[in-house]
């Protein structure tokens, strides 16, 4: 078990966290032999994990019927039962936020993806989730978006601990570090405590490559000199920037600024690397983790990611190595005229998206089992207005 290479990654500063959560994998035993024996550190959630896992089993239906004939609306339903897998789930890991005094040990939920560009939403229903959750050891995911800054500060600064989702581009991760730093100081502002507020940024990786890849093979099938460069970029464009982020990382949170607030006992905000499932069969399944092992890391895997490591990993610091490769690499991906945060932008709404599709089908979903409940109320429970009715 000691040569167990998750368990080994505990040594250079990195946690491991499992990319799915599910009411089976909670109430099985599993999640807590990985816990236990794989040494998982914590959950991460998201609407796709949870309608693949209410749609994909009847493990839900019970609950479904028992609340439908309480008249609650289909939004309502989901956030009962998804808040109870988080309750649960967040439980199982208290032990670990208790030993680790608060660093680790954390299970997030999203906000609904309808509000990415809500600031107000989101405070709103972010609050209403970390009242219901009432555990210090969960995260309220609240998107990258322009607008999700606002969200991100004002939460910070009512202790609201936030992982910050969907962050695909450099300049957008300077400006979620800021903002969790001015909602510390707001809160140090307020004369209320900043030592138990946590917060993770949530790198999402393998997509880049899979919106990059594509645009370099044009040029490679164009030939000439350009064609030779971009050969050499492809599948490097994620762990570059990822590389390039943990040194911005280090930057902005040994500055002044930031140490002021570790007088109040500040903890730094974490870079978690996120979509880390390789989604191309020409690359390495641990291709996202074996190049971003680093302290005060998160990686965030999926099951087949955390089997892959755990069966062939070779567990090393290599986050700083290669920097100035790295940065090369995004030099050169603008000198073939492909701007990054062009391409960080699309992947930003693509995202939202990826998320409003799923929700949006498992509110039908959820709609129509309310309405088959016994006792249930009909069309009395469907709401009319707001980000959910577009829904049914």
């Amino acid at each position: 078990m000691n040569d167990n290479p998750l368990l080994v990654l505990r040594s250079f500063g990195q946690s491991v966290w499992l990319d799915t959560i599910s009411r089976d994998l909670i109430r099985s035993g599993k999640l807590k032999r990985l816990i236990d024996e794989e040494g998982l550190r914590g959950v991460t959630s998201n609407p796709a994990i949870f309608a693949n896992a209410i749609e994909e089993s009847r493990d839900y239906d019970d609950s479904i019927r028992a609340l439908a004939p309480e008249g609650k609306t289909y939004e309502e339903i989901y956030e009962a039962v998804t808040v109870e897998d988080v309750c649960e789930a967040a439980d199982l890991l208290r032990p670990t936020y208790d030993k680790l005094d608060g660093a680790d040990g954390f299970v997030s939920i999203e906000v609904n993806p309808h509000l990415a560009h809500d600031a107000e939403g989101t405070i709103a229903e972010a609050r209403r989730l970390w009242a219901e959750l009432d555990r210090p050891n969960v995260f309220i995911k609240v998107p990258a978006t322009v607008e999700g800054l606002t969200a991100i500060r004002r939460l910070i600064s009512e202790g609201v601990n936030v992982n910050v989702t969907l962050l695909f581009g450099l300049s957008r991760y300077r400006k979620v570090a800021e903002a969790y730093i001015e909602g510390l100081e707001d809160r140090v502002a307020m004369g209320q405590p900043i030592d138990r507020v946590a917060s993770v940024a949530s790198f999402f990786l393998s997509r880049i490559d899979v919106l990059v890849d594509p645009m370099l093979d044009k040029i490679i099938q164009a030939g000439g000199e350009r064609a030779g460069i971009a050969g050499s970029l492809r599948g490097q464009i994620a762990v570059a920037s990822a590389k390039v982020a943990y040194s911005m990382y280090k930057e902005i949170f040994s500055l002044d600024r930031f140490r002021a607030l570790t007088a109040d006992s500040a903890r730094a905000q974490r870079l978690l690397w996120a979509s880390t499932g390789t989604k191309s069969r020409e690359y390495s399944k641990v291709k996202y983790v074996e190049p971003l092992i680093g302290a005060n890391t998160v990686n965030t895997m999926p099951l087949e990611t955390l089997k892959a490591y755990r069966d062939r990993g070779r567990p090393a610091p290599r986050i700083e190595e290669d920097l100035v490769t790295s940065v090369g690499y995004l030099r050169s991906l603008t000198d073939l005229g492909i701007e990054l945060d062009k391409v960080t932008r699309q992947l930003e709404d693509e995202g939202i998206d990826k998320f409003i599709k799923p929700y949006d089908s498992l509110m039908c979903s959820l709609e129509g089992k309310r309405l088959a409940a016994p006792g249930a109320p009909g069309e009395r429970g469907r709401p009319d207005r707001g980000p959910y009715a577009r829904a049914v």
